[in-house]
């Protein structure tokens, strides 16, 4: 079963739609990219799956049960990292979560061992700082301890790393690292290569439909190569190969290196059948393999 399911949703405000009837679900123990713009919809998305926005049609399930606004029953296994946490400055990150713990309704044994356990695992182990004092990274992990304390079937990070330094953006793509198999991650996010870095599946939300879904691995598969990659020893091994190959196959070129824009691998083929016959044998040859980034500029182009 999966964790998370969204059929035919919809979403207006006014006479802006958001949402066009989008569907995707979530498999239990992955981490889900859900990709788009600023303003494509994910917030609006990420709303609804709490039960705090009425969508105007379409149906959310999580963990086989419907939510329905205003009636958080499923929130009971959900953890929520907003994009911009807020605290209490004045508390320490232990105290914080001893206060999430006891209004979540835990027993003070597993207040104990999981805000001890949780401010490990985020890095927060020996902090004696007050949170109004914390950096942006800091909270941000502090959000995540806090969202893990009801140990969640799904976590649902809302742009977690969009302002964070390097440091930081590593920071939580590891503690979601280390939690992927044990609890289900919908990640929302505008920075490609985290998806890339972390995710075992995503999707691309663009004018208010799905328009990309797949695991990473599919989507690649799907969309195969991008081209190759050549490089000769001398530029007139370059002259020769460029002038023997079909004109829309020529991408960028150098005196030495030429990009070629194949469409499948009968082409590669062709390629290297053309290399062969003439004698011509490159210092490297590579396939392009598609990037996120390229699977996503295509996608809303």
């Amino acid at each position: 079963m999966d964790v998370l399911r969204i059929e035919n949703l919809t979403k207006s405000f006014g006479l802006t739609t958001i949402l066009n009837g989008i569907s995707f679900a979530v498999p239990p123990g992955s981490v889900f990219g859900f990709i788009g713009e600023n303003g494509a919809g994910k917030t609006t998305t990420m709303k609804i799956i709490l039960g705090l926005l009425k969508p105007d049609s379409g149906s959310v399930t999580v963990c086989g049960e419907r939510v329905r606004f205003g009636m958080t029953k499923t929130n009971r296994n959900v953890g929520y990292l907003p994009d911009v946490p807020e605290f209490y400055p004045y508390m320490r990150a232990r105290e914080y979560l001893k206060f999430c713990g006891e209004v979540a309704g835990l027993t003070d044994t597993q207040i104990k061992d999981r805000s001890g356990s949780y401010c490990e695992l985020v890095g927060l182990a020996t902090g004696k700082k007050r949170i109004g004092a914390f950096s942006r990274g800091m909270k941000q992990r502090l959000g995540m301890a806090q969202a893990l304390m009801t140990e969640p079937q799904l976590l649902i990070c809302d742009e977690p790393t969009s302002a964070l330094d390097p440091v930081g953006r590593k920071d939580i793509l590891d503690i979601l690292r280390l939690i992927r198999g044990t609890t289900t991650v919908i990640f929302s996010t505008h920075i490609l290569s985290d998806v890339e870095r972390i995710c075992d599946s995503a999707a691309v939300l663009h004018q208010g439909r799905i328009v990309l879904e797949g695991t990473l691995q599919e989507l690649k598969t799907r969309h195969g190569s991008q081209g190759l990659f050549i490089e000769f020893d001398h530029p007139d091994d370059t002259e020769v190969f460029c002038e023997l190959i079909p004109p829309q196959w020529l991408g960028e070129r150098g005196a030495t290196e030429v990009r070629l824009r194949t469409a499948d691998k009968r082409d590669e083929h062709e390629v290297l059948r053309i290399l062969a016959a003439n004698a011509l044998v490159p210092l490297r040859l590579e396939v392009i393999a598609p990037s996120i980034e390229s699977l996503f500029l295509e996608a809303v182009s």
